[in-house]
């Protein structure tokens, strides 16, 4: 039960000298219940046999206590004079001798864990700890006990500023955790621990519901809800995350999101303190560099992107006139669909198409319906630079090649060439062709500004009016010379980094997301295909029934041409979502029988339900909204600033040499022979 007024007064009374100013007498108390945690970890340590009374943690509670008792700095005014050294020491050890009786009276039964919602810690330091009581790698020992933590020996209280949760800058107090056996830390947002015995080779695993987040090498720690604010901007307003927070809160506290949103939060570890850049590539390689796939979403199912299974004799029964298939239901007139190009040659059906036949009767009352899920995927052109190796670049800003091959960029950029460049810096060989193409190539591709653009249009008027009649007007067109016998628009160069082509997402009819790919030079039905197989490769038996996809016609018949005995043939349909198919050329036999959204003839009844109108009618419509890929692309455009500005990070990081050090890290980690 929670302190009462009374209660309060009693406190006072019992465990404060009386002449103590009432308002350090509260800042104290303040004190005291924020330490409740080192109470906690104070008597876990105590519960195991041959341990001294005054723990680690005892001292520690001590200390903060003393130090509360004799603090001037927090308000100057209630307290002209500060305690003495020898009278705060004094009430220190009164109320350490009976701390335990004085939670009881605050209402802070053993085990609450809850104490920042009841009361208001704004005055006190906070106080930084784990909220772990024993260690995670130790086996139990005696008595079947698990080592408990204690202080880190060598460790002072160390003090560190906070963001708290209500957006304000204050000092806090930060202690670690130590265990005595296998030498493990624990901080409050991290593990870190030692990965092989008798090395200084440490790892650590991420507290993924760790109340607060370190954010730099000097000690700046965040509240969590500030980290869960910058999430809901960013979700919901598309505020740029550096206008907002920091980039290190943005990755601690994202990287922690996605790794349990994938299922790798219990499995993943990287070495301990890492810098950003290290971070986010541990990251990348367990959640997915150039693909992914959201575990939990396999056996996703809601009214919207599942049903029961469906027959034709269904669509019978409930009154459906039956039509043709070459329209898209809802549709006044299926003449009107796609393309008429070519109407008297149609493309006929692959030879090794697998065999079709409607759904005609349902199983017999009593056998099991089963039922369907519909998938839909799609391209988005949200693009960064990337070369064929798909690895990062070293340098987002201006860079051109990966970490890997920065050894390309002393030789010569015109491939197939190979020699060196003629100077450190310089992007051609000393070839006079290559030299004068790569000029050329930088006066086509560097910026104009408004008197440029306006000097071009000049000269080409001039030209076009010098021409003759029947030439109009400026081009803006800037042809590159030939090199040798190649044009200069099939020149292959290395002068600047390529560009994915799109990303592609797959999602359930209802909004879901399941996994993700990139396209890196087209979106071709092998690329396409080859991001299907990626996601559902652990998954075989969670793939959908249906895909809809807008060119989910060319996929079926790249997929029945090169391998006809192909899986997926046998678990999934291909249709074309609804907005696309209108597009699709009529003539296209494929597309019309097999990949038509909601087929009115009931050879798809899956795809189609029945509604009667205010007059009595039966009409058939869509049973799925294919359009949620779309739908979730258009909501990705309001991040893609925000996907460019992260590109820059890395570089400005290592640039203004940002990164932590392992003298540094040795340090903190007492590795240095600091006793």
């Amino acid at each position: 039960m929670p302190a009462s007024v009374k209660d309060l007064i009693l406190i006072l009374q019992l465990f404060f000298p009386r002449d103590l100013a009432l308002q350090q007498g509260l800042y104290v108390l303040a004190v005291i219940i924020s330490m409740y945690p080192l109470l906690r970890l104070h008597a876990n340590q105590h519960r195991e046999p041959r341990q001294p009374a005054r723990t680690g943690w005892y001292k520690s509670i001590a200390t903060l206590l003393t130090t509360a008792f004799s603090d001037e700095s927090n308000n100057v005014e209630a307290w002209p004079s500060g305690l003495g050294g020898d009278r705060a020491a004094e009430y220190t050890e009164n109320i350490c001798r009976d701390l335990d009786k004085l939670y009881m009276l605050l209402g802070l039964a053993e085990g609450t864990t809850d104490v920042e919602s009841t009361f208001d810690f704004r005055r006190a330091k906070p106080i930084l700890a784990t909220s772990r009581l024993n260690c995670v790698f130790c086996p139990p020992g005696d008595s079947n006990l698990v080592p408990t933590l204690r202080r880190r020996r060598w460790d002072k209280i160390q003090t560190v500023w906070l963001l708290d949760s209500s957006f304000h800058w204050v000092e806090a107090s930060l202690l670690v955790a130590h265990c005595a056996r296998c030498n493990a830390d624990y901080y409050p947002d991290r593990i870190t621990y030692t990965l092989h015995p008798g090395t200084r080779s440490r790892r650590e695993r991420l507290e993924y519901s760790a109340d607060f987040l370190r954010i730099s090498k000097h000690g700046i720690w965040v509240h969590r809800q500030i980290a869960l604010a910058q999430e809901k901007a960013l979700h919901r307003f598309h505020s740029g995350w550096s206008n907002f927070a920091d980039w290190r809160l943005f990755l601690e506290h994202f990287s922690r999101r996605l790794l349990v949103a994938h299922g790798k939060d219990s499995t993943f570890h990287c070495e301990a303190h890492p810098s950003s850049k290290l971070l986010a590539q541990e990251v990348r390689k367990v959640i997915g560099t150039n693909g992914g796939v959201l575990p939990s979403s396999m056996s996703h199912g809601c009214t919207e992107c599942t049903h029961v299974k469906r027959y034709r004799s269904d669509l019978i029964q409930e009154g459906a006139v039956l039509g043709s298939n070459t329209g898209v239901a809802s549709l006044t007139d299926p003449e009107a669909v796609g393309d008429q190009t070519d109407a008297a040659n149609p493309e006929p059906l692959p030879a090794n198409l697998p065999e079709f036949l409607p759904q005609l009767q349902a199983p017999p009352a009593g056998e099991p319906r089963g039922y369907i899920r519909l998938a839909v995927m799609d391209g988005k052109g949200i693009k960064h630079k990337a070369n064929e190796c798909k690895l990062p670049l070293y340098n987002y800003k201006n860079g051109r090649f990966c970490e890997t091959h920065l050894d390309l960029r002393e030789k010569c950029g015109i491939i197939p060439c190979g020699l060196p460049v003629r100077h450190p810096g310089a992007l051609t060989c000393a070839t006079q062709a290559h030299m004068e193409w790569h000029k050329q190539y930088e006066n086509r591709f560097t910026r104009l500004t408004f008197s440029g653009v306006r000097r071009v249009i000049r000269r080409q008027q001039e030209v076009s009016e010098g021409s003759g009649p029947g030439i109009h007007g400026p081009t803006l067109q800037v042809q590159l010379q030939s090199l040798g016998d190649t044009p200069g628009e099939q020149v292959v160069h290395t002068f600047k980094a390529k560009s994915i082509y799109c990303l592609q997402t797959v999602q359930w009819a209802c909004g879901v997301p399941i996994g993700w790919g990139k396209c890196y030079r087209s979106e071709s039905a092998p690329h396409v295909l080859q991001i299907l197989n990626n996601i559902w490769a652990d998954y075989p038996h969670f793939r959908p029934s249906y895909i809809a996809y807008d060119n989910a016609c060319d996929l079926l018949r790249h997929i029945v041409h090169q391998n006809s005995d192909d899986i997926w043939l046998a678990t999934t349909k291909f249709i074309v979502d609804a907005w696309h198919y209108i597009g699709h050329k009529a003539t296209d036999v494929l597309c019309r029988t097999r990949c038509n959204p909601a087929p009115m003839d009931g050879s798809q009844p899956d795809l189609v339900l029945t509604m009667q109108d205010a007059n009595g009618k039966v009409h058939q419509t869509r049973a799925f909204n294919t359009e949620t890929a779309e739908q979730f692309n258009s909501w990705l455009n309001g991040f893609e600033s925000q996907l460019r500005q992260i590109e820059n990070m890395e570089a400005k990081i290592r640039s203004k040499e940002m990164e932590l050090t392992d003298e540094f890290w040795d340090r903190v980690g007492g590795l240095d022979g600091a006793a």
